[in-house]
């Protein structure tokens, strides 16, 4: 089954994260091969969550995040391609928080909380080529408040999406990145969609990029209904796929809070992504809630907030990214496809 997208898809821009006050983010991608990582850092700390709906993750500190638990804030969330060997990158985070006095305050100096995720990038190149200590600083170095580059940098430099009947068919992914502004209060999302499923304008219903009828088509065989035709997928290795991200807010929140944040984002995870929270993936989205904004906003709202600008963007990870040539192999990007009208 063959369908080509039904429209051209709008590139309209929708803010970043880092209009978030308190927001910073630094990208480190490896120029030896498609991969890298990217740091989001509250450098006066910031109230965080964390959902994790994929069945194959690869995280770290994640467990200290719950509401329940004693550590309240965190001061910097790292996102990194290179599978499991990509959460070394958080050690050169801690490296560089220390080093500028960022960190929870204990009777010895600061320990800075540092969780990660990861996505699986190692199909793509030399895979023994990876995220490690150096990048994670190597990031803070670049971090700014300044709208990040998006498409094929950090963590979505080796990302690729729609995966279901193989990496042949599959397309590009990348790092993309939304806000809204509410009532005086900022909800952004970063995100590095490396997805399994085919990736959707949830508000057109357009298929943007995902998997292909062959290595040379421009055209989108439309994951979902193949599935639901009863096309049989290729046998994937569990874990080799992932969308890994961010949402952030200005807004006062409490931890309880963030966490429900974090839960709600998934929702827009599901709006761009088809199919999504594989057995595959290992989707997981961070919370984080600077309150620079010295406003509060009711949880309805923020919810809603978070769901949009996560599904924003996806879309702008794949709007943004370009096609890749590597080692005799072409994925091309959404940009590349023959979009009818």
């Amino acid at each position: 089954m063959t369908i080509a997208p039904r429209e051209s898809p709008s590139d309209r821009p929708v803010g970043a994260i880092t209009n978030v006050k308190g927001i910073e983010v630094g990208h480190h991608t490896d120029a030896r091969r498609p991969t890298g990582c990217t740091v989001i850092i509250a450098r006066d700390g910031a109230v965080a969550g964390v959902d994790v709906r994929g069945a194959a993750p690869g995280t770290r500190e994640t467990d200290l995040l719950q509401p329940s638990n004693l550590v309240q804030q965190v001061h910097a969330i790292v996102l990194s391609g290179g599978s499991a060997f990509g959460l070394d990158t958080a050690g050169g985070v801690m490296k560089w928080l220390e080093e500028h006095d960022i960190g929870l305050p204990v009777h010895y100096g600061r320990v800075p909380i540092v969780p990660a995720a990861v996505l699986f990038d190692l199909g793509v190149g030399d895979h023994r080529i990876r995220p490690d200590a150096d990048a994670g600083y190597a990031a803070c170095e670049a971090a700014s408040n300044s709208p990040p580059i998006l498409g094929n940098v950090g963590a979505g430099a080796g990302a690729l999406v729609g995966k279901a009947f193989g990496m042949a068919g599959a397309m590009k992914g990348g790092i993309g990145s939304a806000s809204l502004d509410i009532h005086g209060v900022t909800v952004g999302a970063i995100v590095a969609c490396n997805a399994l499923g085919d990736v959707i304008d949830p508000n057109s219903g357009v298929v943007l990029a995902g998997a292909r009828p062959g290595p040379q088509a421009l055209t989108l065989r439309n994951t979902r209904l193949a599935l639901l035709a009863g096309e049989a997928p290729t046998s994937i290795l569990d874990g080799t796929n992932t969308t890994i991200g961010v949402v952030a807010t200005d807004a006062i929140i409490t931890k309880g809070q963030a966490d429900r944040i974090a839960q709600v984002a998934h929702d827009g995870l599901a709006r761009a992504i088809n199919p999504v929270h594989t057995m595959s993936d290992g989707d997981t989205i961070f919370s984080m809630g600077t309150g620079k904004s010295g406003k509060s906003l009711d949880m309805l709202t923020l919810a809603a907030a978070a769901a949009e600008v996560t599904a924003l963007a996806v879309v702008q990870a794949i709007l943004a990214a370009r096609g890749l040539n590597h080692n005799g192999k072409r994925w091309p990007a959404a940009c590349d496809l023959k979009f009818s009208t």
